[in-house]
């Protein structure tokens, strides 16, 4: 993929993507040609993540496709530039993230999200795993806070979680008062 063009590409790819699954193709494999799984490893993509997104657009008519560039953008510049375009060969361990009811600073789901943006920052996510699923998409507006936004917070912290923790409550404290972060 054409590094200066690769949202263009990227748009093509995830235009036929839909087509295809409103025509009845339901699995990422079927999904991408050879050519746009290459593409997309390129972006530290995998098919997987990009399929999640677009089956839920075509049920739930969300996330748009703005929010999914915007998140692919934040994984390709992390996967280029703190894994020099390498891939990680390690996976979330399911068993290791918190349970959709655990709490940090009495905010439900946090620990969750932070794990999962860990996760699809570095490329180890899980199939049976998305990052901005019908749980997250929720919490993250909640609290005001963008999908690819909560991500770059999660880069921007590395072991910090207080950092996390402080600007997720500033920003859903400043939406109830109707003010910006």
């Amino acid at each position: 993929m054409r590094n200066y063009h690769w949202p263009e590409t990227f748009r093509e790819i995830y235009d036929r993507a839909v087509a295809k699954y409103r025509s009845g193709t339901k699995s990422a494999a079927a999904l991408f040609s050879d050519e746009d799984k290459a593409s997309l490893a390129t972006l530290g993509c995998k098919p997987q993540e990009l399929f999640d997104f677009v089956e839920d657009f075509v049920r739930d008519n969300e996330p748009s496709f703005e929010i999914v560039l915007l998140i692919a953008a934040v994984r390709r510049e992390y996967f280029l530039v703190m894994q020099n375009g390498v891939p990680s060969e390690q996976l979330l361990d399911m068993d290791a993230l918190p349970p959709k009811s655990a709490e940090l600073a009495g905010i439900r789901w946090l620990p969750r999200v932070i794990e999962k943006a860990k996760a699809k920052l570095r490329g180890e996510m899980p199939d049976d795993l998305m990052y901005g699923c019908g749980g997250d998409r929720p919490f993250l507006e909640s609290v005001n806070i963008e999908p690819s936004e909560f991500l770059r917070l999660v880069w921007s912290a590395e072991d910090d979680t207080q950092k996390i923790v402080d600007y997720v409550i500033k920003s859903r404290d400043q939406n109830k008062s109707g003010a910006t972060v």
